[in-house]
C-alpha cells in the first residue's frame, strides 16, 4: 500500500504550517484572503498546479495546463462568494522557449475566458540554475470582489442544511505525486499506454484540465441561498469542507451518493491505496461543494439538471464538533 506521505508529500506538515502562520498573520485559512475596500472586500487567492506539470513535460503538451492554473485560483475566490475580476501569472523556466510559453499563455487566456476574468499581467523568469532542461513552474494570482454582507464563509450553516457536490473533471490539480508514483512507478505504465474503459492514453486522462466553476457558482449565488462553498483541492473533501463547518456542527457525507470516476478506482487498485488515504488525497469526483437550506435543495438540483450539470445530494449538516464524517 502506498500513501501520499510515502510518495513524498506530507499533508499534515502542510496543516501545521497553516496553524503556525495563523499565529502571525490574521485572516489566513479561508479559501481567499479578504481586504476591506469601502463597503466591499477584495478577495485574493494564489496557487499553482503542482506536479501535474510533470504530465505536461511527459506528453510535451502545454496548451491546457494554464486552464488548471486559472481554475485553482478563481475557484478559491468564488468560494468566498466573490466575483473574480482579474488574474496574473508567473512562469519560472529553465530556458525561455517562445513556442512553449505561447502555449502555456493560450491555456491561461482560455481559463480566463471560461471564468470571466481579465488577464492583466504576468512575469516570465528564465532561471537556468533552478530547473532541469525542459522544465518550468507556474503560479497564479486572482482578485475578486464581494459586498461585505454577502461573504460566504459557512457561519450561517445550521443543522438540517443539505450538502450538494458538483462533479469534477478528474484529479483536477491535486494528488499527482501519489498518482504518478502508483501509475508510472508501481504499475510501470507509460503516459502513452491505454487502459481498458478509457478512450484516451493514461497520460491524457491525467492531464484533463481542472474544471472552472466560477460562472456557475455566481449564477447559483444570485438565485439561491448558498451558506457555504468548499473548493475541493489538496486534503480532499474532509479537509476542504471542514473549513466552512461552524462550531457545534458536523457534515455527514454519504459515501455512495455519487459515482466515483474510473481514474480514482484505477489508482486505488493499482496502488492498493487505503480508502481513507484516497479521500484525503483526491477529490474522488467532487470538485466543488455547496451547503444550502433543505427547502431550496430540490429547486437547485432541478436547475443544475436542466443545465446538464452533474450534481449530487451527498450529505447533510447535523450537530457535532466541526468534523466531516464519511459514512
Amino acid at each position: 500500500m502506498i500513501t501520499y506521505k510515502q510518495a513524498g508529500v506530507d499533508i499534515e506538515a502542510g496543516y501545521e504550517v497553516v496553524r503556525r502562520i495563523k499565529k502571525v498573520a490574521k485572516g489566513i485559512g479561508s479559501f481567499g484572503g479578504l481586504f476591506p475596500f469601502g463597503k466591499q472586500y477584495l478577495v485574493g487567492a494564489t496557487d499553482g498546479v503542482g506536479t501535474k506539470l510533470k504530465l505536461a513535460f511527459m506528453l510535451n503538451k502545454h496548451d491546457t495546463i494554464g486552464i488548471d492554473l486559472v481554475a485553482m485560483n478563481v475557484d478559491d475566490v468564488v468560494a468566498m462568494g466573490a466575483k473574480p475580476l482579474f488574474f496574473l501569472d508567473y512562469i519560472g523556466t529553465q530556458k525561455v522557449e517562445p513556442g512553449v510559453i505561447e502555449k502555456i499563455v493560450k491555456g491561461i487566456v482560455e481559463g480566463c475566458r471560461q471564468s470571466g476574468v481579465e488577464l492583466v499581467g504576468g512575469e516570465t523568469a528564465e532561471l537556468p540554475d533552478m530547473y532541469h532542461k525542459g522544465e518550468y513552474d507556474l503560479a497564479g494570482f486572482a482578485v475578486g470582489v464581494v459586498d461585505k454582507n454577502k461573504v460566504i464563509n459557512g457561519s450561517t450553516i445550521r443543522e438540517g442544511d443539505k450538502i450538494i457536490g458538483l462533479a469534477s473533471s478528474g484529479l483536477h490539480s491535486n494528488g499527482y505525486t501519489l498518482a504518478r508514483k502508483v501509475i508510472f512507478e508501481k504499475a510501470s505504465l507509460g503516459p502513452g499506454d491505454k487502459i481498458d474503459d478509457f478512450n484516451k492514453s493514461i497520460g491524457e486522462v491525467l492531464l484533463t484540465p481542472t474544471r472552472i466553476y466560477a460562472a456557475l457558482i455566481l449564477e447559483l449565488i444570485n438565485k439561491f441561498t448558498i451558506k457555504g462553498i468548499a473548493h475541493v483541492t489538496g486534503g480532499g473533501i474532509p479537509e476542504n469542507l471542514g473549513r466552512v463547518i461552524p462550531p457545534k456542527r458536523q457534515a455527514v457525507i454519504e459515501l455512495n451518493s455519487w459515482e466515483i470516476p474510473r481514474i480514482f478506482k484505477l489508482i486505488k487498485k493499482l496502488g492498493e491505496v487505503d480508502h481513507a488515504e484516497m479521500y484525503k488525497t483526491f477529490n474522488m469526483g467532487i470538485g466543488m461543494i455547496l451547503v444550502v437550506p433543505a427547502k431550496e435543495t430540490d429547486k437547485l438540483l432541478d436547475l443544475l439538471a436542466k443545465k446538464k450539470e452533474k450534481a449530487f445530494l451527498i450529505g447533510e449538516i447535523s450537530k457535532g464538533n466541526q468534523e466531516v464524517i464519511i459514512i
